[in-house]
């Protein structure tokens, strides 16, 4: 876990916004950003991302539409949420619908960006590694079945 840079997107359609969060955290993190939600989803088919920070307010999608065509393709990355406005609407959606990990303010504060991005990489952790051990369940599981029908039938 320590030895592999955790992946971030980070989208926005504001040029000078992804410059800012490109030279704060490329040396921490391994950075990746987009202008729109469309270039973050081609982004997401080619690329593995474990945390997705992305505005609220864009032109042709908004944060929360992007997150939720997100939770349908691409269920693993942890969501963040950032907006410049105190929209509760669009913060209640995207709990609702974008099922974010947490929600920022902009213009976000480095540090507590910082941490979340670090909150919400642990959390992603324990997700994989919850899914791989159901797997293994899973699987004990039908060799059981599979040895207690074999069993019953001897």
């Amino acid at each position: 876990m320590a030895d592999t840079k955790i992946k971030v997107l980070y989208v926005d359609d504001e040029e000078n916004n992804l410059f800012s969060f490109r030279a704060t955290f490329r040396l921490k993190y391994d950075v990746s950003t987009a202008i729109s939600g469309d270039e973050a989803l081609r982004i997401l088919s080619n690329k593995q991302i474990h945390i997705i920070i992305t505005d609220q307010r864009m032109p042709e999608m908004t944060g929360v539409e992007f997150l939720e065509k997100v939770i349908e393709r691409y269920p693993e990355p942890m969501r963040i949420l950032l907006t410049g406005y105190a929209d509760m609407n669009a913060v209640i959606d995207a709990v609702n619908k974008g099922k974010i990990f947490h929600y920022l303010t902009k213009p976000w504060n480095e540090e507590e960006l910082d941490m979340t991005i670090n909150r919400a990489y642990e959390k992603y952790h324990e997700n994989i590694e919850l899914k791989e051990t159901n797997e293994k369940l899973v699987t004990s599981n039908d060799q059981l079945e599979f040895l207690l029908r074999q069993k019953l039938l001897s």
